[in-house]
């Protein structure tokens, strides 16, 4: 008897310390603290509910502001992207001069970047929304920790943005239709100038361009290709091309 008393105590005593002490959710430190509770455990949709209850029934508090970046950090943890998104344009939007205001330009970037397709034959749209949020940053917060990595993954997307205009072209070649192939090769040279796929635009210009009779610009590529890239299998494989019958 006296042995199984023991363990019930222990048992007590091992919840309590588990489970932390007991935190009084009628304030506002109270709530939030609960909160970060519930985040810490991963108990995710108690935690977004909990700082639900802090901005609602605490509006005038400073925590109900942290409260409101904490669910959008929050469905950005677990993934939900869109939702992330929705949470940190909303408080850009209400909180436009918060100190953290280029981490959550930061962010709003990556939900977005975090929502294109993983490959480059469908809509690459939201694109072009998440690098002037990338571009946000390093103009408006150049000192930022944020700048670098919001370089960083604009390159991402231009590159990205590069090979879906090649693959339209490439399309368009396979398919003999050398003058749209000739005008999205130069698209991609013309608006992707500092990206991975600027060898191949050019080379795929200077084919297009001999395909479609039109030696001024095939031969101007092919300048333009042996200038910046002499020793590239692009260079070799355009030289071919245009000198072949």
């Amino acid at each position: 008897m006296i042995f199984r008393v023991a363990l019930l105590l222990m048992s007590v005593v091992f919840v309590g310390c588990s489970s932390g002490p007991k935190l009084d959710s009628s304030t506002a430190e109270g709530a939030f603290a609960v909160a970060e509770r519930y985040e810490k455990d991963e108990r995710y949709e108690e935690a977004i509910a909990q700082f639900q209850q802090v901005k609602n029934k605490f509006p005038y508090s400073s925590l109900a502001t942290e409260a409101k970046l904490r669910i959008a950090d929050i469905n950005y943890k677990r993934e939900e992207y869109a939702e992330a998104q929705a949470a940190y344009e909303t408080f850009k939007e209400l909180h436009p001069a918060h100190p953290r205001s280029d981490y959550v330009t930061y962010r709003l970037g990556m939900s977005l970047y975090h929502q294109l397709p993983e490959t480059i034959d469908r809509d690459l749209s939201l694109a072009d929304k998440s690098m002037l949020y990338f571009d946000e940053v390093v103009s408006s917060f150049p000192n930022s920790e944020f700048a670098t990595p919001s370089k960083e993954q604009k390159q991402k997307l231009l590159d990205m943005l590069a090979q879906k205009e090649l693959y339209i072209a490439d399309f368009y070649f396979k398919r003999g239709k050398f003058d749209s192939a000739l005008g999205r090769y130069e698209g991609a040279a013309e608006k992707f100038p500092n990206t991975s796929g600027l060898a191949r635009a050019l080379k795929g210009a200077a084919i297009s361009a001999k395909r479609n009779s039109d030696m001024t610009k095939a031969n101007l590529y092919l300048q333009k290709l042996n200038a910046q890239f002499a020793d590239s299998k692009e260079a070799k494989e355009a030289k071919e091309a245009i000198d072949a019958d």
